[in-house]
C-alpha cells in the first residue's frame, strides 16, 4: 500500500519559515517524480513545486519561485519544502503528490497519489 505522510505544519508569523516534510512508504521511491501542492479552504488544488526523480531539477510556481525549496532524500523515501518569507497567502493545506509517469508540470491529473495534507497557518 502506497503512503504518503506529510509533517511539519503549523502557525508561523509573516516572514517566518517551515520545514514539511513526506515520508514514504509502499513505493520505491527514487523511481518517482514528486510534486507539492496547497489548497486554500473553498478554493481548488494549486501546484506549488516538483522535483525529478534524482533531486537535480526543480520546477516552481511563480507564486512560490525565490521563496521555497523542494527536495529530497531517496535514501530516507523523504521529500522536503523548505518555505521560507512566509506570508499570509501561503496559508493553506499542503500535499505531497507522487507523478503518474514521472510528469513535473502542474496539471493535477498527472499526479496518482497525495497525502493527507498538513496545514500551514501565516498569521501575526
Amino acid at each position: 500500500e502506497v503512503q504518503l505522510v506529510e509533517s511539519g505544519g503549523g502557525l508561523v508569523q509573516p516572514g517566518g519559515s517551515l520545514r514539511l516534510s513526506c515520508a514514504t512508504s509502499g513505493v520505491t521511491f527514487s523511481t518517482y517524480a514528486m510534486s507539492g501542492v496547497r489548497q486554500a479552504p473553498g478554493k481548488g488544488r494549486e501546484w506549488v513545486s516538483a522535483i525529478n526523480t534524482i533531486g537535480d531539477r526543480t520546477n516552481y510556481a511563480d507564486s512560490v519561485k525565490g521563496r521555497f525549496t523542494i527536495s529530497r532524500d531517496n535514501a530516507k523515501n523523504t521529500l522536503n519544502l523548505q518555505m521560507n518569507s512566509l506570508n499570509p497567502e501561503d496559508t493553506d493545506e499542503y500535499y505531497c503528490a507522487r507523478s503518474r509517469n514521472n510528469i513535473m508540470g502542474a496539471r493535477l491529473v498527472d499526479y496518482d497519489y497525495w497525502g493527507q495534507g498538513t496545514q500551514v497557518t501565516v498569521s501575526s
